[in-house]
Parts: C-alpha cells; sequence; structure tokens
C-alpha cells in the first residue's frame, strides 16, 4: 500500500530536558492532506530557561496556569493506536515522549504487510523523520532547517494559511509548537504529491528517516525513484 494512504501524526514539542513539554502541536495527514490538528500550553515539569523562553515564546508563569503535559497520555496513546508519528529531526520529540512516558501501550504494527497478524508493537517509534527524507531525497540543499525547507520548496503562504485555520493568534511563527508540526506535515504532503515519492510503500518513508543500519528491518526489496 502506498505510504500516503497511512494515518500519519506529525508532532512538534517545545521544551527541553529540564522543562519537559511546554506546548505541543499535532497535525494529523491522510491521503495526502491535513485532515486535524491541534495544541496547547503546558505546565512545565521543570526551570524553563530563559533562552528556551527567549526561542518559543512561553513564559514559565504563563505555562504554570495550564495542565501539564503528562495528563496528555491517553491522547498520545490513543494517537500511536491509529498510525505512526512523524516530526522534523525526530530524536527530539522521541526523547521528550520518551521523557513522559517511556513505553506506550501496544499497537498495531502498520509497517507489517499484514497488521491485525503481526505482533503488536510497545513502541513510540518506528519514526517518520521529514528532515532525513529530504536529505536523502534531495541531497544538494544548502540546509534542511524547517523552515530553509519551507521557503526552498515555496511553501510559505501554504504554511500561513494553515496556521490562520489551526493555530492561535499569538502562535503563528517558527518555534510555536503547532506552527512548526504543520510546517512539517506540508512537507510530507509535498511528497505524497510526487508521483513516484507517492507510490512508495511506507517501509521507504522508514527506511529514509533513520541511518542504514537502523533502516534494514523495514526493507522489502528495494523502491527505486529513478527512471
Amino acid at each position: 500500500m502506498p505510504w500516503p494512504a497511512t494515518v500519519i501524526h506529525v508532532l512538534d514539542f517545545e521544551g527541553g530536558r529540564r522543562s519537559g513539554v511546554v506546548e505541543y502541536g499535532v497535525a494529523t495527514l491522510t491521503d495526502g492532506k491535513i485532515i486535524t490538528a491541534h495544541t496547547r500550553v503546558c505546565a512545565p515539569s521543570g526551570p524553563v530557561a530563559a533562552a528556551e523562553s527567549a526561542l518559543h515564546g512561553i513564559s514559565e508563569s504563563e505555562a504554570a496556569r495550564t495542565e501539564p503535559f503528562s495528563a496528555e497520555q491517553a491522547l498520545f496513546a490513543g494517537l500511536r493506536q491509529t498510525g505512526f508519528f512523524a516530526a522534523h529531526h525526530a530524536p527530539i520529540e522521541r526523547a521528550l515522549l520518551r521523557r513522559a512516558w517511556p513505553v506506550p501501550p501496544a499497537s498495531p504494527d502498520y509497517a507489517a504487510p499484514d497488521p491485525g497478524s503481526a505482533p503488536r508493537l510497545a513502541d513510540w517509534g518506528p519514526w517518520i523523520d521529514t528532515r532525513r527524507i529530504y536529505e536523502h531525497v534531495h541531497p544538494a540543499l544548502p540546509g534542511y532547517q524547517l523552515m530553509e525547507l519551507v521557503q526552498a520548496f515555496a511553501l510559505t503562504e501554504e504554511l500561513a494559511t494553515l496556521a490562520m485555520q489551526h493555530c492561535p493568534a499569538h502562535r503563528r511563527r517558527p518555534h510555536c509548537a503547532l506552527y512548526d508540526a504543520l510546517a512539517a506535515a506540508l512537507l510530507l504532503t509535498r511528497l505524497a504529491h510526487e508521483p513516484k515519492i507517492a507510490a512508495a510503500p511506507l517501509g521507504w518513508l522508514l527506511v529514509n528517516s533513520v541511518s542504514p543500519d537502523e533502516g534494514e528491518p523495514f526493507r522489502q526489496g528495494e523502491f527505486m525513484l529513478a527512471d
């Protein structure tokens, strides 16, 4: 089955090792389209460094008035039951998610040929990493930061439109969790409209989201993009 038919939840977290997650954003896509999006600020689990606050624009006092990220365990466990998680430079989101909940409830292995009969996975991964995928598909670009790719592929106006629809009025810029999640989701939807890449199986996304050695379990024959 081509990968765009899979449900993919694109995540972005703002926060750090000491503060934990102080804001999350989730943009869900399937069939090459963003279908839902949600976000909120979360009470920190530790001090919010001044440098972090300057980057994401959330003060410790503002965040402290909200529920902590730990209150969202059911939400994220439920999302993982329905599809894969993705992020731009996924190790950061993976680490913050595992900091809150090291092991999730078991979920179907959607990468298996028959997810219904395959062993279930008690893991937040495997992850889809838009940065690594773009490094593979477009190896000659000058940079692979999230907003560099948004600009390089002329997605700025579309991102602004989505931000108007889904993001709080004061959170429509880089380093706001849902804004960045929408940006990474747009990078995936763009690939879903490239015929050769859209025809690739899910395993192709997973292989190209990790190092060659880590991707070996997802290889089910080579999928070539060249003519």
